[in-house]
């Protein structure tokens, strides 16, 4: 297949639909195009540039998404890819070939993205770019560091996002609150935090053990209770959003998830919807967009 340019790329999924992204660069555009096991994504704009954050999701989804809610893909400065799972990565070869999108991440999850099957279509060279944990990078406007998060892959990378006065960080697929998770809720003003499982949906429920183990091993994912107590600890008067990521279909429900949370940080005297707003973001449609 021959690569597509991104003026004709824009032409197919914009043609009839206007952008519904406010003017200004002191305003952010937030919208979640997927969150889960089925796939994620997460698209992140000023009104000149934007950021990708995962493309697990179908590249036909993809397109249709940014079609529906108006976003130009010639926008988009760079895609960040947080580990190489599936769920993570399904279409960032595709879009980064199709559109000449760079994608940044670690070498190890590079790597780990080129032997995992599920990835068809692999990030040209040319497009590659290798990070480091901790050592801030430019994506266009955006400042981002990227940081170490417990999970079992590859490796597991939070992002860290600055642009003006907007401190966004995302957090998914955290096997435990480790030291990182915790400086990050207290740097952030905006957050996307997962909350992928109720502890006893998970006991009760018909994962067998192996899996069960694995979820919550530390290396698997955070449940409610955890999500809700590292929030909870962390918690400072910039944050404006939460959102939260990764909902466990089987699992979790996502009542179940505010309520749990919204219980938690009510023994703290923070209330969710006064203090700070507070959303679950969808498993398999998309979520928003907000205007930060």
């Amino acid at each position: 297949m021959q690569p597509m340019n991104v003026a004709r790329m824009e032409e197919e999924i914009t043609h009839t639909i206007p952008c519904k992204e406010k003017e200004g660069e002191s305003q952010l555009t937030f919208f979640s195009l997927g969150s889960g096991s089925c796939g994620n994504c997460y698209y992140l704009a000023t009104s000149t540039e934007a950021i990708i954050i995962d493309c697990g999701i179908s590249l036909r989804s993809f397109k249709k998404s940014m079609m529906e809610y108006g976003m130009k893909i010639g926008k988009v400065k760079g895609i960040l890819i947080t580990h190489d799972h599936a769920d993570h990565i399904k279409a960032a070869g595709k879009i980064s070939k199709e559109c000449a999108i760079p994608v940044y991440t670690t070498s190890l999850i590079h790597e780990g993205m080129d032997r995992s099957w599920q990835s068809s279509v692999k990030i040209p060279e040319e497009n590659r770019h290798n990070i480091t944990s901790d050592e801030s990078f430019q994506v266009g406007s955006f400042r981002v560091t990227a940081f170490s998060l417990p999970h079992d892959a590859s490796e597991n990378m939070g992002y860290h996002i600055e642009i003006g006065d907007y401190r966004f960080t995302v957090m998914t697929d955290v096997g435990d609150v480790t030291e990182n998770v915790k400086q990050y809720i207290a740097k952030s003003t905006h957050l996307i935090f997962e909350a992928n499982y109720d502890e006893e949906m998970l006991k009760q429920g018909r994962y067998p053990q192996i899996l069960k183990d694995r979820i919550v091993s530390g290396r698997g994912h955070l449940s409610n209770k955890k999500a809700a107590q590292a929030l909870a600890e962390n918690f400072h008067t910039d944050i404006k959003n939460v959102w939260l990521c990764h909902l466990s279909e089987e699992n979790n429900h996502p009542e179940l998830a505010r309520k749990t949370i919204e219980s938690i940080l009510r023994s703290y005297g923070i209330i969710a919807g006064v203090d700070f707003s507070l959303e679950i973001l969808r498993r398999k449609i998309p979520t928003g967009p907000f205007i930060l």
